[in-house]
């Protein structure tokens, strides 16, 4: 009934062990508190909350608009309603070093077990989107030894993205990857790698994990977790795919409802109204309310 009951901490030293002992952790994105708890409730490793998903669900193109404040307050709302460890997307971490350092803090706050920063030249745009311009390796630098510097649980997770792979190649991408590391990157998100071979030669180049970012539509093949696991990679995030089922089916329903005036065609599709109250333990909430607020009137009292 209403959060999660591991506490954060928790969460990060969980998140941390697992990465430890090698194993490979699914990350699908949540798109709202609702759809991380069903992610726990399939047995998925951890919950993903993207910048792209964020923008969206404000009706925004994912390149920068967003603010720390609404991106921390989304990835409370998400994080608290699971038991799962939540990575979130802080983009280029919303301004320069102080504010990267500020950032993090809010997000361990918000209760996040780890976020990943880019070396994408503001505003940034989606990382499988041509026209990207990255920073210089300095800059890059200064964005994860800011965030390492000012998180206050050793657990919290830096992830660092770099998005020179489409713009300079493989072998960039690997020195970029490198200097971040470096810096204090607890992880490297290579974005937009071409193939297999590329993961894999980013996960021999380095002594940390990698994370696959197996987006739909975009300049990555959509490899299955046990191909990514033989290239090496540790985590995978499929940062908009729920999203993206949850918004055709809407839209074929919106469609159905204009042509056929009604939805009971598409009932089968659907949710079913007991589904939904078990996955938000309905039966918990009433439970807690005949403990709490059903009483009996004394009637003694109402003879006096």
């Amino acid at each position: 009934m209403l959060y999660a009951t591991t506490h954060a901490a928790e969460k990060r030293r969980i998140l941390r062990d697992r990465l430890a002992a090698g194993e490979l952790l699914r990350f699908p994105g949540a798109f709202n508190p609702l759809s991380a708890r069903l992610i726990e409730r399939k047995g998925f490793d951890g919950v993903y909350i993207s910048g792209a998903v964020l923008s969206a669900d404000l009706g925004l193109p994912d390149i920068g608009l967003t603010t720390l404040t609404e991106v921390a307050g989304r990835g409370q709302q998400i994080a608290r309603m699971t038991e799962l460890p939540a990575i979130i997307d802080a983009d280029t971490g919303f301004g320069e070093p102080m504010n990267v350092a500020r950032t993090i803090q809010t997000l361990e706050d918000a209760g996040i077990a780890g976020a990943h920063i880019e070396d994408q030249v503001n505003p940034k745009r989606c990382g499988h989107l041509d026209g990207k311009s990255v920073v210089d390796v300095a800059t890059a630098t200064q964005r994860i030894r800011a965030a390492v510097d000012a998180r206050r649980d050793p657990n919290f997770l830096i992830l660092a993205r770099t998005d020179i792979r489409a713009i300079e190649g493989l072998d960039a991408a690997i020195e970029r990857a490198r200097a971040l590391v470096d810096a204090g990157a607890d992880a490297i998100f290579p974005e937009a790698m071409r193939d297999l071979g590329e993961f894999e030669a980013m996960a021999k180049a380095l002594d940390v994990p990698i994370l696959a970012n197996m987006t739909e539509f975009g300049k990555s093949e959509l490899f299955t977790v046990d191909q990514l696991r033989d290239a090496g990679v540790q985590l995978v995030i499929w940062p908009v795919s729920l999203l993206r089922m949850a918004m055709g089916a809407a839209d074929r329903a919106l469609d159905t409802l204009t042509e056929e005036g009604r939805l009971e065609s598409r009932l089968g599709e659907m949710q079913h109204r007991a589904d939904l109250y078990d996955l938000i333990d309905y039966e918990g909430y009433n439970h807690f309310d005949s403990n709490v607020f059903t009483f009996r009137i004394d009637r003694q009292e109402t003879s006096r």
